[in-house]
């Protein structure tokens, strides 16, 4: 792809983006059907698709961007049904189509049947999160769909690894298979871990938000090509490190949250727009590569279809027949351990119970029929689809060469562009008509940010009384209580109303050198101090509520999200600080 091709397809499906974004429309269904009108004009040049750019390149950062969202509780609460999504029905749809597509081409192996399962097999959640987000589903949905797109990529490109070695010749037994399963997925999540510590804590020593940022941009593709090397799966690395690094952000400065999030989202529009974009130009070519075959475009496209509608109905019966399976086993083998437990002094139970898992003081309720069918519906495919289709080689390493390679080609497009067609576009109208919505979601929110700011309220306030002796003893006891009922005034302020307030410097330092109350101040150094001591007092209370916050997230006290809006608002009031002191030093 040249430098030229490469700008116009970016420029191009920002634009089809932003229109979307602009009419409220669904922008990876208009970004393909755009692009492929395009690809039928006369004259516009095939566009090669590097797989490695897809996997190096585009790959790392849209998942180090979607671990980065995930809330790490909610994820470690889900972690049943995300592992059966996220590698089980991986499984199931690529030995399922693998069956359809031996079947019905002739001269197809059976490695290589499974290896096409492999390619198709694994969905691709932007667009179901996108539309979730837009329909309000519920958060335990969205952290399901959020969850499996993040390890089914995994799944998926270490099963095309291994049939495509299959392919080559290899002999590799069930326990073979199992080995490499095991071997990318510990080798994997450690690299990811070990990284995502390493960039955590220097990033924790270093107060330059830009370096840290930069830290964070680089830190999924060290992970990826890490991970590779040491014969891991990239895919596990990228999302480890980027849900450690997610889950203590928090931790770090003000500046680089403000600056991370607004980064990543713009990332992740142009990445997104780009893959897109490529799988409509590419639809053309692959069908006329397909039309010259041996095989023709006819029975190319029968067998197409027929692995689409595969894809479609193998994850409803999955999603339902693993959901209701896993409920009878819990009943099987956890009720004679529950009765046994009813049995045992309460304190012991207690015990007992919480070391079986951790304790959450708000347990997320279990998905009924509903939720469970939206989630059967959101298998929309996309960049893992793509970018394992044309990683196939034509010929292995072992010069064997790989049958039907352009009927693979087809089926992946097809699959791809039909799912994002069929199911993209009826997925709103299945949320509406079963009313799979959490109108309460926003209420419930409200209310954990009123109880949160009340607790870190009182709790600062009980800090203010710890720490006025040393404060008096650095400022003076009229300053130090000048400051604090400036500070404590305002914190108050913002519990009552739970909306922040602009600082309004002139309760905080008079021209005439009076303090809050009036009063003249003692001397006038103390006036000259005024506004450095409101500000160091202010900084130690935004210190001590970030704490707060923080212990009851951890405790599972508090949700992520009202977490992220909560720190989004004392980031906010100490960067109105920081621009009012250096206002005043220019001054």
């Amino acid at each position: 792809m040249e430098l030229a091709e490469l700008l116009i397809i970016l420029t191009g499906s920002l634009i089809v983006t932003a229109f979307a974004r602009w009419r409220g429309l669904p922008a990876p269904l208009l970004t393909v059907g755009v692009a492929l009108l395009v690809s039928l004009i006369p004259g516009v040049p095939d566009i090669e698709i590097d797989s490695e750019v897809i996997l190096t390149v585009v790959l790392p950062p849209l998942l180090y961007s979607a671990a980065l969202d995930v809330s790490l509780l909610n994820f470690r609460e889900s972690r049943a049904q995300i592992a059966r999504l996220g590698v089980g029905a991986v499984v199931v749809t690529a030995f399922a189509v693998g069956g359809v597509a031996y079947v019905m081409i002739p001269d197809m192996s059976l490695p290589a049947a499974l290896l096409v399962g492999a390619v198709v097999a694994p969905p691709d959640a932007v667009s179901a999160a996108a539309i979730g987000r837009r329909l309000g589903l519920p958060r335990k949905v969205m952290t399901v769909l959020s969850g499996e797109s993040l390890i089914n990529d995994a799944a998926s490109l270490t099963l095309v690894k291994v049939f495509l070695a299959i392919v080559g010749g290899a002999s590799l037994t069930l326990w073979d298979d199992l080995g490499i399963f095991g071997l990318a997925i510990g080798v994997g999540v450690a690299v990811g871990l070990v990284l995502g510590f390493v960039a955590h804590r220097v990033r924790m020593r270093i107060d330059d938000p830009v370096i840290e940022n930069v830290i964070g941009l680089l830190l999924p593709f060290v992970a990826y090509i890490t991970a590779e090397e040491l014969s891991g799966s990239g895919v596990l690395g990228v999302v480890a490190a980027g849900l450690y690094v997610g889950f203590n952000s928090p931790r770090t400065g003000y500046a680089t949250r403000l600056q991370e999030r607004p980064f990543w989202s713009a990332a992740d529009v142009v990445l997104e727009g780009f893959v897109f974009a490529l799988i409509g130009l590419q639809l053309q070519a692959v069908v006329l590569d397909v039309a010259e075959s041996e095989r023709g475009l006819g029975q190319s496209l029968g067998v197409a279809l027929a692995v689409l509608a595969v894809v479609i109905l193998v994850r409803p019966l999955f999603v339902f027949g693993s959901h209701y399976a896993a409920r009878a086993s819990r009943y099987v083998f956890l009720s004679p351990l529950l009765r046994r437990l009813r049995r045992v002094p309460t304190l012991r139970r207690v015990r007992a119970t919480r070391g079986l898992r951790a304790v959450r003081y708000r347990p997320q309720p279990r998905m009924d029929w509903r939720q469970l069918t939206v989630i059967s519906w959101t298998g929309m495919r996309g960049v893992v689809t793509l970018a394992a289709a044309v990683s196939i080689p034509a010929v292995t390493e072992s010069s064997i060469a790989v049958p039907a390679r352009d009927t693979m080609f087809l089926i992946a497009f097809i699959v791809t562009v039909g799912t994002l067609l069929i199911q993209g576009l009826t997925l709103p109208v299945v949320i509406r008509a079963l009313g799979v919505r959490d109108d309460t979601q926003r209420d419930r929110d409200l209310a954990a940010e009123l109880e949160i700011f009340g607790t870190s309220t009182d709790e600062t306030m009980a800090y203010v009384e710890r720490r006025r002796p040393v404060w008096e003893e650095r400022w003076g006891a009229e300053l130090t209580d000048r400051a604090v009922r400036s500070t404590t005034s305002r914190l108050l302020r913002q519990n009552e109303a739970l909306q922040r307030t602009a600082v309004d410097d002139a309760d905080e330092r008079g021209s005439d050198g009076r303090d809050a109350d009036g009063e003249p101040g003692a001397r006038v150094a103390s006036s000259r101090e005024a506004p450095h001591a409101i500000g160091v007092i202010r900084r130690e209370l935004l210190a001590k509520r970030r704490e707060v916050v923080l212990r009851e997230r951890d405790a599972g006290n508090l949700d992520e999200e009202v977490m992220r809006r909560v720190l989004l608002g004392l980031d906010a009031e100490e960067l109105a600080m920081d621009t009012s002191a250096l206002a005043s030093r220019r001054s």
